[in-house]
């Protein structure tokens, strides 16, 4: 049935350039959506959204090599998602098109002048249940082989067995593999993937009574977040506590752990060849921090990439790089 079903799909893809199986940053798969921002009773704005959305396209604006591997509905939204990808300069092949399904959508409602937000699954104006995501299947994760193998870092937030078919494809061949999981839905497949893991990134509220007495690999760094007050490092019994940075305006916190997710990534790809051993935890907290100066630039904005969308890639560089002087103190430079 499942080959049946495939007949019936088209595939999005990005011919301009052909792909270099030596020179494959990033691929990954997970939570993407169309997010629908309403701001004070109205729609705002709509964007790419989801937490592997929002990693993998904020690579793609910073120069990275980005292959994502997802599936969408062939619909007005997931034009619009596969086409965001594509301006971004991600690689968009590997992102499938499933003729009869709805592409996801989730509604956020900002509140900026208190800097609070809240997700929906049901449509504001029309009161209906908004399509949800949909994981890639078999064929999707086979065909994108090539890039899950030649990549240096693979991201995913979410976990199925297709999902941890692309990991362990990944893994084998020598690649990083970030897991940035939000809960545990199957505690065998979890502790395989958790085995698999370089870097696992989760929240204390959410998952610390599961991942605190869960064995890691030794050389396998734990990234705990505990919301506004910062973030713990851990490595083979080593922890390090690095305090949130402060930030400068506060209208929108949605993103934040995604900015510190580029950060890490970002820095990795950087500093970290692919097949060498693990960074030291010392040296890995400066991907931290990074992370962490844009997260607190870019609660000034509305959405989880406002940074990007207001200033372009080319600041959100300059802060990950330590050159935010000017931005901190020019504060009629965060809008809404």
């Amino acid at each position: 049935m499942a080959r049946l079903w495939y007949k019936r799909r088209t595939l999005m893809t990005n011919t301009a350039e052909p792909m270099d199986p030596n020179h494959v940053d990033v691929a990954g798969t997970g939570f993407a959506v169309l997010d629908r921002v309403y701001a004070k009773r109205e729609k705002s704005f709509e964007a790419l959204g989801g937490s592997c959305g929002n990693v993998l396209i904020s690579l793609a604006m910073l120069q990275r090599s980005v292959f994502p591997l997802l599936a969408l509905g062939d619909d007005a939204v997931g034009n619009s998602l596969v086409d965001e990808f594509a301006r971004a300069g991600a690689n968009t092949r590997y992102i499938s098109r499933r003729h009869g399904m709805s592409s996801p959508v989730l509604a956020q409602w900002l509140e900026p002048d208190v800097g609070q937000h809240s997700f929906s699954f049901i449509c504001p104006e029309t009161e209906k249940d908004l399509p949800r995501y949909c994981a890639v299947d078999e064929l999707e994760v086979e065909g994108a082989k090539p890039a899950l193998s030649a990549c240096a870092v693979f991201y995913t937030d979410r976990l199925n067995r297709w999902t941890f078919r692309a990991m362990h494809t990944a893994a084998e061949s020598g690649s990083l593999i970030f897991f940035e999981p939000s809960a545990v839905e199957d505690d065998d497949l979890f502790d395989r993937a958790i085995d698999l893991c370089s870097i696992v990134k989760y929240s204390s509220d959410r998952l610390s009574d599961r991942l605190s007495v869960q064995r890691l690999r030794a050389d396998t760094i734990a990234v705990v977040t505990h919301g506004a007050d910062g973030l713990e490092v851990r490595q083979d019994g080593q922890k390090a506590w690095c305090a949130a940075i402060e930030a400068p305006v506060v209208r929108d916190t949605c993103g934040s752990g995604d900015m510190v997710s580029v950060g890490i990534i970002d820095w990795m790809l950087t500093h970290h060849r692919r097949g060498s051993a693990q960074p030291s935890l010392d040296d890995f907290l400066s991907g931290v921090v990074a992370g962490q100066r844009l997260a607190a630039i870019n609660c000034a904005y509305a959405g989880a990439r406002g940074i990007f969308r207001h200033h372009g890639a080319s600041c959100a560089r300059s802060i990950l790089d330590g050159h935010i002087g000017k931005i901190a103190i020019q504060q009629d430079l965060f809008g809404f």
